[in-house]
């Protein structure tokens, strides 16, 4: 039996949402938010899914637009808990390649108020070539402006016919450059001054910070949970427990999303930037300092490294004294939000692999963790013992060995030709190696051997790194 409405009635919303692009994450993520404040609440929206890319995979409207989330992790008990959900948000999807009439007919339903995106990073940018006439244009931002223009021409310029942007795209201020490539569009169709004041005055285009883990369709399991489920799914969606949608917007948007019926873990604010300091400096760097350790420590996965009492004490010792203190919010915040980082590292229905997360060590380094090393520096005037820790071990860890097995080393090609230069000062002269990788200014911006007492810190670490072993180096610098 396939899940659709024969085998499981739904429940109908009018349509007030369009959302561009039918994958996993926004299926797992606002579809399911959405999900859940109809189901408690008098919010009421259902949704039109635009698959932008010109793709003839299977359409969500097979299942008549149900499917399942399956979201699965530890509680706040840190038991295992697995709970599924039919999710009936979705109303239909429409190609816009292949559908191009349908996809400009959406623009013409007087209730929409919603425009949710996800077209990957590479997704929000202009490009100089589109025509008006290409059916459809393009780009996202070239597709939506076609369809903006053509709601704007149906409603006669009607100022209460804008929209709410929540783009979800990984970028910076992701509603400021969708609004910008927009005004490109405009310009470059020369599409007048009435619709662009329109775009401007009539719309709200809010920036956002996401984050769930969104681990998708769970094809080696699917057997087995179709079976538990009693039908077959062939959109199934698996996510982690945790979930953040933080909407720079204004204050009103509250009550839009009925978030004082049902309060989601939905933040609206003023400015996003401290929430990306926050998971930038704090998820993403824990990762960050913890792979080159915990890897060379013989662990292989981020869970069953989390899960040894030496890393964790280490990680714990890393970003409660050297990196909290650093961010710039409020620390009982920053430490509720660091717990969630841990159990979400726990998760055991996540297998996150240490070498995969290792990409590009380097760029992450000094985007992650780089900061809070300078400004834990500028305030103590010495060097953070565990960054400087982590950054020996990332050293060590490109020498490319671990014990008598080799793996290979995913980076920007010079820094792989530097440590493939350097790499006979491992042996010879560890205090010119340390050195060397930190003097490298056009990597770091600026020479790290400046930083008080930086050099001889990690030069010290690799040292006994080198002498003892990680993990005995390790205990020594815990206890």
């Amino acid at each position: 039996m396939i899940l659709n409405n024969a085998s499981y009635p739904r429940k109908n919303y009018p349509t007030k949402a369009i959302q561009f692009g039918e994958g996993n994450f926004l299926r797992a993520f606002i579809d399911w938010q959405f999900d859940l404040l109809n189901e408690h609440t008098d919010f009421n929206t259902g949704i039109t899914i635009i698959r932008p890319i010109n793709s003839l995979h299977p359409k969500l409207d097979n299942q008549d637009g149900l499917y399942t989330t399956l979201i699965r992790g530890l509680n706040e008990k840190g038991e295992k808990e697995s709970t599924a959900r039919v999710i009936q948000s979705v109303n239909k999807e429409v190609l816009a390649y292949q559908e191009f009439d349908q996809y400009l007919l959406e623009a013409e339903n007087p209730d929409l108020e919603w425009v949710i995106s996800n077209t990957t990073e590479a997704g929000i940018k202009f490009n100089d070539t589109d025509k008006l006439h290409d059916q459809p244009a393009s780009t996202f931002p070239g597709k939506l402006t076609q369809f903006l223009l053509h709601r704007f021409t149906t409603f006669n310029g009607d100022i209460n016919k804008g929209l709410i942007f929540l783009p979800c795209e990984l970028i910076d201020y992701n509603g400021e450059e969708l609004k910008k490539c927009i005004e490109q569009y405009i310009y470059l169709w020369d599409l007048g001054h009435q619709f662009q004041k329109w775009i401007k005055e009539a719309n709200t285009f809010c920036s956002t910070l996401v984050d769930r883990i969104v681990t998708g369709y769970p094809k080696d399991e699917i057997q087995q949970i179709e079976s538990s489920l009693g039908y077959q799914d062939n959109f199934l969606v698996t996510a982690e427990h945790f979930y953040l949608f933080v909407i720079q917007g204004p204050d009103w948007l509250r009550d839009k999303l009925k978030l004082n019926q049902y309060p989601l873990n939905i933040n609206v604010v003023d400015d996003i930037k401290s929430y990306k300091e926050r998971k930038v400096a704090i998820l993403n760097g824990a990762h960050t300092s913890m792979v080159p350790v915990a890897y060379l420590s013989g662990f292989d996965t981020v869970r069953e490294s989390i899960e040894d009492e030496y890393i964790q004490s280490f990680v714990d010792n890393l970003i409660r004294h050297e990196v909290i203190p650093m961010i710039k919010m409020p620390q009982e915040e920053l430490l509720d939000f660091y717990s969630s980082v841990i159990s979400r590292f726990k998760n055991p229905y996540i297998q996150h692999n240490l070498l995969s997360i290792s990409l590009n060590s380097f760029a992450k380094f000094k985007a992650r963790v780089l900061p809070q090393l300078i400004s834990y520096s500028k305030t103590h005037h010495q060097a953070p013992a565990y960054i400087s820790f982590s950054l020996a071990a990332l050293i060590c860890f490109y020498q490319g060995t671990r014990e008598n097995e080799t793996y290979e080393l995913n980076d920007d090609l010079k820094i792989l030709n530097n440590f493939k230069e350097w790499q006979p000062l491992y042996e010879s002269n560890i205090q010119q190696l340390t050195i060397n990788v930190l003097g490298m200014t056009e990597h770091w911006g600026e020479d790290l051997n400046s930083v008080p007492k930086l050099t001889e810190t990690v030069s010290s670490h690799i040292s006994n790194i080198k002498q003892f072993g990680i993990k005995k180096a390790m205990n020594q610098l815990i206890a």
